[in-house]
Formats: structure tokens, C-alpha cells, sequence
């Protein structure tokens, strides 16, 4: 555990690595792990928590998370209400680092919850009866371990299927023999070609699939918005929007935007994202990483205003170091605790 001391403030960091329950294939890669760094974030005797969690197409790493996080000095502030201030100055330390960002992002904002004594979905004034169902993630496999998969996801409403590969079909066919439960289709990029794009759409949609995400190359500009124009399905941008700056230019090329908190840096820029999606009549999935529920039970504070959420990145892990957000009969269950909702599993055990 690095510990840095900044006057009022006091920053801790550690890497920690995430297990997954089954190894997670997409059209561009397979792994059993997921680099992650957790973060702990002190004013006055308070502590935030918050977590970077590391895929690699991001481009970030444990090395360089931790060395962002060693750049970061908080002994230009005395106040955490200060949030604007304090997120411009962590976001112009260095360029991209989103996943490192969000870190401080989510810490800070526990931090304060936490000193106001309410969930931050109180605080931005949602109704935490209102959150959707997640997703539950299958990944591109064999048959078999698809229908094992299936299976274990018998608690959820609606499954995110991986596509992109030449299996795509076989994947869709293989669920069918063992559910009609609506699903959703991430291609990931994979597809090349609209007008095959344009025929999986319609058989996809024969099929049950409700909305499709990322079809595309996000270069495919125009092949996107067209495909967009022409599919039975909605469609969602996910690697093609990152930051605040990507939704305006999704508009017209996508239905909606798929929003993670590794990928914008954080909560305050999230929020800023789905209010800009709302404005412009786009729809709005909330999404996420291999996590645990430190950043799982941040992301789901906004789980109320979306129309999707896929937030099951704790669920595909083996070693959880927090308990938070909870999945009951498919639907997301925000904690009435104050900040982000999220206990470190040695504090949890303490206080059952």
C-alpha cells in the first residue's frame, strides 16, 4: 500500500488483480484476469473509496496507474466540496489515464457522501426504485461452456452476448436452446461490412436481440450511421465514446451511448454525459469494466436515469474486495449507505 499525505488529505493506493469465474473471449482478445488498482481517498478522519480497473484496449496498465497516482498532490486543496476544481487539476496531470482518473474521481465522491451522510443517488435526487435490470455478460466460447454460462445466469432478465467472430450465429442459436430471455448483441468492432452488419441485424432481431452495441470499427463513420438508419434494432456506441466530447459526435451516427466510469473518469463527467445524451434525444446504457463493486456501486448511482444498464463486472469475478450494489431477481439494488455504497469485505464481515 503506497500512503501519501497531503496535509488534510491523505491518498492510498494498491494494485490488486482481478479473477475471473470463466476466461473472457470478444472478438478482439481472451484473458482470465483484469489488472486493477484500489484507491483510498482521507479528509479528516473520512475515507472514500475508488478503483481503476485496467482491459487492456484502454491502453492503461497497473505501472501506469500508479504512476499517475504518485503525480497526484492535494496540497493545493483544504476542502473536498471543491470538486470542480479538484477533478480540472487531476484531469490536466496528464492526457488520457481515464481509468486513473477515475480512481480519485470515485473516491472523492464517496468521500463526500460520506461527510453529507447520503447515497449520491439522494443526492442527485434519483428514485432508487427506478434502476433497470443488468445485463448479464456471455462471452464468445464453445457451445458447451455457452450453455453452462447460460445457465448460471438464470437469476437475470436480460443477457449481453459477445459477437464478432465467425461464431456469431452459433453463439445466438446455442442461448435459444436454452433461453427466450431478451438479449442484447456487443459486437465489439467486429463486424466489417454494412450490409452484412445490416443482415445480422435483422436476423438478430428475429432472434429477440434488442439493441446492438459497437457493430462496427468506430472509424466506420458513415458505415455506422447507416447501418444506424437502416437496422430493426437500435444501436450504441460504446468504443466509438469515451469522454464527454465523443457523445455530440455519436449523434446522428448512433441511437445511444454506452457510459463507463474507466472510460470518462469518473462519476462527475458520467453524469455530465447522460444530461448531454438526454438533451440531444439519444438513449443512454450504463456499462462497465471487470470491476469490483467499489466502482460497480459508483457506476450504479445513476442506474435510475438510464435505459440500460450492463453492470455485472463484479459478478464475473472470483475475489470481490467490497460489498455493494446488489443484483436481486435480475434488477439492480442500489445500498442506502452513504457515498457510493461500498464496504471493503474485511469492514462488511465487522459490522454482520
Amino acid at each position: 500500500m503506497t500512503v501519501r499525505n497531503f496535509g488534510k488529505f491523505t491518498l492510498r493506493f494498491r494494485p490488486y488483480t482481478l479473477e475471473l469465474r470463466h476466461v473472457f473471449t470478444v472478438s478482439t482478445a481472451s484473458r482470465t484476469t483484469t489488472p486493477a488498482v484500489l484507491a483510498e481517498l482521507e479528509f479528516e478522519g473520512v475515507t472514500g473509496y475508488g478503483e481503476a480497473a485496467m482491459p487492456p484496449y484502454l491502453g492503461e496498465s497497473e505501472a501506469s496507474v500508479l504512476k499517475f497516482l504518485n503525480q497526484v498532490d492535494f496540497s493545493g486543496f483544504d476542502d473536498p466540496f471543491l470538486t470542480a476544481d479538484i477533478l480540472h487539476y487531476i484531469d490536466g496531470i496528464a492526457p488520457k489515464n481515464t481509468a486513473a482518473k477515475a480512481a480519485i474521481d470515485i473516491a472523492l465522491h464517496d468521500l463526500l457522501g460520506k461527510i453529507m451522510n447520503r447515497p449520491w443517488h439522494r443526492i442527485w435526487g434519483f428514485n432508487p426504485a427506478s434502476t433497470p435490470y443488468t445485463s448479464y455478460t456471455i462471452g464468445i466460447d464453445t457451445a458447451e461452456m455457452v450453455r453452462q454460462k447460460v445457465r448460471e445466469a438464470a437469476p437475470y432478465k436480460l443477457l449481453k452476448v459477445k459477437l464478432g467472430l465467425d461464431t456469431d450465429k452459433m453463439m445466438i442459436e446455442t442461448i435459444r436452446e436454452v433461453t427466450d430471455k431478451p438479449l442484447c448483441a456487443d459486437v465489439n468492432q467486429g463486424w466489417r461490412h454494412r450490409e452484412e452488419a445490416l443482415e445480422m441485424a435483422h436476423w438478430l432481431s428475429e432472434r429477440g436481440v434488442v439493441f446492438l452495441e459497437q457493430p462496427m470499427p468506430k472509424e466506420q463513420v458513415d458505415d455506422n450511421a447507416w447501418l444506424t438508419e437502416n437496422s430493426p434494432i437500435p444501436t450504441v456506441a460504446d468504443e466509438a465514446v469515451q469522454r464527454l466530447s465523443d457523445v455530440r459526435k455519436a449523434f446522428g451516427v448512433y441511437n445511444g451511448i454506452n457510459i463507463k466510469l474507466m472510460k470518462c473518469t469518473g462519476m462527475r463527467e458520467a453524469h455530465q454525459m447522460v444530461e448531454l445524451a438526454r438533451a440531444l434525444d439519444m438513449k443512454v446504457m450504463l456499462g462497465c469494466m471487470t470491476e469490483t463493486s467499489c466502482a460497480i456501486s459508483a457506476a450504479a448511482q445513476l442506474a435510475p436515469i438510464v435505459d440500460w444498464a450492463d453492470l455485472d463486472g463484479a459478478l464475473l469475478i472470483g475475489n470481490d474486495a467490497f460489498q455493494g450494489m446488489e443484483v436481486v431477481d435480475g434488477k439492480i439494488t442500489l445500498p442506502n449507505r452513504p457515498g457510493i455504497g461500498a464496504v471493503p469485505l474485511s469492514a462488511a464481515h465487522q459490522t454482520q
